[in-house]
């Protein structure tokens, strides 16, 4: 597999480490290969695995479309009209997006599907998400994610936290973000009863288990035909 890496912070040099000799470009503005655009390496690539930031998507898009190359998109914070073109993207060439790679994450939201429909009417649910202090985004794209596979069946009114006289309203999902120290990401899920509470909970110990789910995907869309795919493709199709 010949991988081309977008992005060489903390996510692509693990990336990087983990791959080994399969990566044979790593495009990024501090790229120890020197190569900017993925247009600056002129062999074969199978995958592009892209742990950067929403500017590099045109880019993609052009290379991808043109050689119909895999795509596994693990960046984060795509505006609507990017998700878009993301989507069209699929039409030419397999890719996979998602908010979170940890294969013990998704196995979370999916329990949340499952759950939520049983215990929507008779209990109250709130999301609660903790990351690192250097974290920009809040709530996390793992919490959105979370909070749409609620929504799917609740379509509750969101709370983004609480302050003074705010009494919870029965069709609430209350949503909480926390930002503190070196937490790599914990995403809870707690359904409140009366007398009873049920809590989803995942704790990330490290980034590489990010980086272990992406290459994971990469290895799974290699062999898949065009299309729009998502990491629950990969753990349950």
């Amino acid at each position: 597999m010949k991988v081309a890496v977008i992005g060489y912070g903390a996510m692509g040099r693990l990336v990087c480490e983990e791959l080994g000799d399969e990566v044979v470009a790593i495009i990024a503005k501090e790229s120890p290969q020197n190569y900017i655009s993925l247009f600056d390496y002129n062999k074969e690539i199978d995958v592009i695995i892209d742990f950067s930031n929403p500017e590099n998507l045109d880019m993609i898009y052009d290379y991808a479309k043109l050689h119909k190359t895999k795509v596994i998109f693990a960046t984060t914070g795509f505006n609507e009209k990017e998700i878009n073109k993301i989507n069209d993207l699929s039409k030419y060439t397999p890719v996979l997006r998602s908010a979170n790679f940890s294969l013990g994450v998704i196995l979370l939201n999916r329990l949340v599907k499952e759950i939520t429909p049983i215990l929507q009417d008779d209990f109250d649910i709130e999301v609660i998400e903790a990351h690192h202090n250097k974290k920009l985004d809040s709530p996390s794209g793992t919490a959105r994610m979370l909070i749409d596979s609620i929504q799917n069946s609740k379509n509750g009114n969101l709370v983004y936290g609480r302050v003074g006289n705010s009494k919870r309203q029965k069709n609430d999902v209350g949503v909480h973000s926390l930002r503190g120290g070196t937490i790599v990401g914990d995403h809870e899920v707690k359904y409140c009863g009366i007398d009873e509470v049920i809590t989803l909970k995942h704790e990330a110990h490290s980034k590489k288990i990010f980086v272990k789910g992406a290459i994971y995907a990469a290895k799974w869309i290699i062999n898949k035909d065009s299309g729009l795919y998502n990491m629950e493709n990969v753990l349950f199709d």
